[in-house]
């Protein structure tokens, strides 16, 4: 496993282009495009204002630069970079910018939602969608690209509009049965969209593209509901996380519940392995060096290194109790994401910050829990083959696969705590982020194997 040298980054905005060749990261109001190979800078534009966010377009040749305090967004082309584009909001503000799937149309969410603004690069045409619903994930788009569903609220009502993405036609409009619409989501087969209430009331539908109500699902009522979702890359199951600290298995069948998943304290069966890092001195014999060590070799070196023992069970974990008195209370399953390959999904239990759950989806049960030193920042599956890259907020990245997982340092000067992080996509490297650096992890396809196994 190979690191880059740390590279300067602002607002954790670090992203690969869709077809793996570059890789753009933003200081302040310049973005800079390298190359994922070389990391050699390829381009640097210069934005009117800090960056607040970037999304690539979905062919790769266009790249937005969102200013929302400015109410602006830049667009900057990777073949011409003479040529540019700036869109500007002007008094109506700016809260949200987005692609659409083609890459020549950008959504901008005006402030207080009172509109969403279609631009054409092509035409520089505008359309408008009007009455966006202020919520979490008020915009889906189709994973072909072909459909687009938003959120609406008009006259103290939810609706949901569909439009064709080719034209912005729009092909259905219907009423939700929610209080307060909080997300929408289309399966990735582009059949289903999944639309759930606020937290305060457990409810999930479940449309079909042409606005038929297939069903409802409401585990509970009186308390507080759902906290995320996310569909099986086969839309074969929907996961359904709650403040309860359960996550409901949902089939595309009947939809209906198949089983629901527990997060206790404690850990009982036999069958689970728990992997508990644990903190491991430095055995390193300080005479060898003939040479004053670099400082990055001495930090990697002196460093408090750790590694994973398998606990025997039944094993504890650190439990927190919520602060009852504040709002957006620490409970419940605040990540999920299943494994590419339909296999595995992986959760995290706000109640336990420091473990990472993996369930065994062929077999519905619990199959690895990971027991980290540190609260868990951040989970991202492998987009290739079911291996999960984990960061907990030091200078360390961990992975998981079924053969076994491996705690790694990242050989780096000063302090580089890693929040977040992002997978090429194919697998072979990924970018880990923290609040002021970022580098480039590179790894080979059987590597986590060989180092547990050598």
């Amino acid at each position: 496993m190979d690191f880059s040298e740390l590279f300067k980054l602002s607002g954790l905005l670090g992203r690969f282009s869709p077809d793996g060749k570059c890789l753009a990261s933003c200081v302040q109001y310049r973005l800079i495009i390298r190359d994922v190979n070389t990391l050699q800078i390829l381009q640097l534009y210069t934005c009117l204002d800090q960056i607040q966010y970037i999304e690539w377009s979905s062919d790769s040749l266009f790249i937005l630069c969102a200013m929302y305090k400015r109410g602006i967004v830049q667009v900057w082309s990777l073949e011409q970079p003479d040529w540019h584009c700036k869109i500007d909001e002007g008094s109506a503000g700016l809260v949200a910018s987005c692609w659409s799937p083609d890459g020549r149309h950008i959504l901008n969410t005006t402030e207080f939602h009172l509109r969403i603004t279609v631009w054409s690069l092509c035409t520089k045409s505008v359309s408008y969608i009007k009455y966006p619903k202020a919520c979490q994930q008020g915009i889906a788009f189709t994973k072909d690209g072909r459909y687009m569903a938003v959120a609406e609220r008009r006259d103290c009502k939810d609706f949901v509009s569909l439009f064709v993405c080719s034209n912005w036609q729009l092909l259905r409009h219907f009423d939700t049965e929610t209080q307060d619409l909080f997300g929408i989501e289309w399966a990735p087969n582009g059949c289903v969209l999944a639309v759930w209430d606020t937290c305060l009331e457990y409810k999930i539908l479940l449309y079909s593209l042409d606005g038929r109500l297939l069903s409802t699902y409401q585990a509970y009522e009186w308390s507080l509901g759902i906290k995320s979702i996310a569909w099986s890359p086969s839309s074969q199951f929907l996961a359904i996380g709650s403040y309860d600290e359960k996550v409901r298995i949902l089939n595309h069948v009947t939809w209906k519940k198949i089983t629901e998943f527990e997060h206790p304290a404690t850990v009982t069966n036999t069958k689970t392995i728990v992997y508990k890092e644990v903190e491991k001195s430095p055995s390193v014999e300080t005479e060898r060096f003939s040479f004053p060590p670099t400082r990055a070799l001495a930090s990697s070196v002196f460093s408090t290194q750790s590694k994973y023992d398998i606990s025997q069970v039944p094993v504890s974990f650190q439990y927190i109790k919520p602060v009852a008195d504040r709002a957006n209370p620490k409970m419940g399953i605040g990540m999920l994401a299943f494994s590419p390959d339909n296999c595995f999904l992986a959760t995290k239990n706000d109640n336990i910050p420091n473990a990472v759950w993996i369930w065994d989806i062929q077999k519905l049960k619990l199959f690895v829990v990971l027991e980290q030193l540190c609260a868990i920042q951040s989970f991202q599956w492998d987009p290739r083959q079911p291996r999960l890259a984990v960061c907990t907020g030091n200078s360390k990245v961990y992975l998981w696969s079924p053969a076994g997982c491996v705690s790694v340092q990242v050989p780096t000067e000063g302090d580089f705590q890693i929040v977040s992080l992002c997978w090429h996509p194919s697998g072979d490297s990924m970018a880990l982020l923290s609040k002021d650096n970022f580098c480039v992890c590179y790894l080979e396809r059987e590597e986590l194997c060989r180092q547990i196994f050598p």
